[in-house]
């Protein structure tokens, strides 16, 4: 699995992210609902293929998971991406100070706020913003930024210089989405254009594109303004299928230049 640079962070991903908040609320999802261990081997098994990013969130409950993910493969070898549902300030240090403990970790790679739903969240929510913003002055957060539900709210992200990264729903059938795929890629693209990363999310639908999820992947996989996709998988078959495909799309990774300098010199 190759790896990306995510907009003007700098953070390296893998392209592929692993997604734990299928039909996710209420502190569960289906891939917690597979239970605690077999989770944290899934995150094992998809690391081992090359999938080291994960992407949580408090409403899913999967921060144990991750946690034990961290301490079997060493917390620099994942990219960790949480999501808080603060409305304020308090609720916001809280989140992140609780976050941490779970997590067993001493920074957060990326954190967004979760589910926007309409375009005046930067007002709304700009002490949670602020308070975010401290963290990732301090070294704690590495990128900020929001996901969002809404294309209004999609909207607003392009126009603020506060978002690092921005999960939006993007699939080749607009299904879950927020709007037609070519109205959603006219936004990726002027949120893209001004160096935010984007993540792309529902790309099989939450399960309704399953069968398609070839043609699925590869729509968002040949979209100019998505750097990385996440998939809530569930299975080995599941990740095996979608890596395959990726890796199908991406082609052979050329050898190093040393490489390449030695073959010249030997022929």
């Amino acid at each position: 699995m190759h790896k990306v640079v995510l907009g003007r962070t700098g953070i390296e991903s893998s392209y592929l992210s692993m997604g734990t908040g299928t039909v996710g609320g209420g502190q569960a999802s289906n891939q917690t609902r597979l239970g605690h261990d077999e989770l944290v081997q899934l995150f094992g098994y998809a690391h081992d293929r090359g999938v080291t990013t994960i992407d949580c969130a408090d409403s899913y409950g999967s921060h144990p998971h991750v946690a034990d993910h961290v301490r079997a493969v060493g917390r620099d070898n994942v990219l960790i991406a949480t999501k808080t549902g603060a409305k304020d300030a308090d609720k916001a240090r809280a989140d992140i100070v609780r976050y941490l403990a779970e997590l067993d970790t001493d920074r957060l790679d990326v954190v967004l706020m979760h589910g926007m739903g309409h375009s005046g969240w930067p007002t709304d929510r700009r002490p949670v913003m602020d308070t975010l913003s401290e963290f990732r002055r301090q070294g704690v957060i590495g990128a900020v930024g929001v996901s969002c539900h809404d294309h209004g709210a999609l909207r607003s992200a392009a126009d603020q210089e506060w978002v690092d990264f921005v999960l939006a729903r993007i699939n080749h059938d607009g299904v879950r989405m927020d709007g037609s795929p070519d109205e959603i890629v006219a936004t990726l693209r002027r949120i893209h254009g001004a160096g935010k990363a984007v993540c792309g999310m529902k790309v099989v639908g939450q399960g309704p594109l399953v069968e398609q999820y070839r043609d699925a992947i590869e729509f968002v996989y040949d979209l100019d303004c998505v750097d990385m996709m996440t998939i809530g998988m569930e299975s080995r078959a599941e990740i095996d299928a979608n890596v395959a495909c990726i890796e199908e799309l991406h082609g052979p990774v050329p050898p190093p230049a040393a490489a390449v300098a030695e073959g010249a010199r030997v022929a």
